[in-house]
């Protein structure tokens, strides 16, 4: 695992991002949330498009917030998420199971593996997760969760396991959440009517491509050694299958 970044720094960043992100999809913003995000400091020219469009969105929302706000966020978040007062019901709805599903349909495969992954991380359900545990909240908070353990790891110079806790962030992110949000923020996009929205779209597609980016690099070591191990196991079954070809038939 490089450490030629400072890692607990960007750690920390990436924590502060995925529960964000997962309390914005969790439910609608309340007073008190709206708040905290009133003193935001929203970044720029962080190198990424669409990270920068999402916070250029927030703080343009934001600095026209007022009497009606929560009212126009809760009816958008209805409106996006849930599909009320559209024309068919149709909204970008937020688990994978939907997207991945051949009938769109939730409660289907990507649920069951979820929650395999989860128990296997030692996860127990909880009342925040009444919507599905393949719900892009729950999916996220999860990235969260693997996130402090890593940090916490790192923070005790740890680097095994702060490696393992990191290579599951990858392994989640490349297999479940890049492999259908970016299908719901394009939907997002379509249905969203409050900038507020339209910014968590843009800022959560921009962010998962960067942090799969930055994975990436710290984890160049071991996900060349997983490479390297497959490409082993991949000749040897090749062999195997020759072998088996070439014996004569009883």
């Amino acid at each position: 695992m490089s450490k030629e970044i400072n890692l607990v720094s960007v750690m920390e960043g990436r924590l502060a991002t995925y529960s964000m992100l997962a309390r914005l999809y969790r439910k609608e913003v309340d007073q008190a949330y709206l708040d905290k995000m009133l003193k935001m400091r929203c970044p720029v020219n962080t190198g990424s498009t669409d990270v920068d469009t999402g916070y250029r969105l927030f703080h343009k929302y934001l600095s026209g917030v007022w009497e009606r706000t929560m009212e126009d966020l809760d009816r958008d978040y209805l409106r996006t998420f849930i599909g009320a007062n559209t024309t068919g019901h149709s909204a970008a709805y937020p688990n994978e199971s939907v997207h991945t599903s051949q009938d769109r349909l939730v409660m289907q495969d990507a649920r069951d593996e979820v929650r395999a992954i989860y128990r296997a991380a030692g996860l127990e359900n909880s009342e925040d997760w009444n919507q599905g545990e393949d719900h892009i909240a729950v999916e996220l908070e999860y990235m969260a969760v693997e996130t402090r353990r890593a940090l916490a790891a790192l923070k005790e110079d740890d680097l095994l396991t702060a490696s393992r806790e990191t290579m599951r962030q990858y392994n989640f992110l490349r297999d479940h959440l890049l492999s259908w949000v970016p299908f719901m923020v394009n939907d997002m996009l379509k249905f969203a009517q409050t900038d507020f929205y339209r910014a968590l779209a843009y800022l959560t597609r921009g962010f998962l491509d960067v942090d799969r980016d930055f994975l990436e690099n710290v984890l160049q070591e071991e996900l060349e050694a997983e490479r390297l191990m497959k490409g082993g196991e991949d000749r040897d079954a090749s062999v195997e299958s020759a072998e088996g070809e070439g014996e004569p038939a009883a």
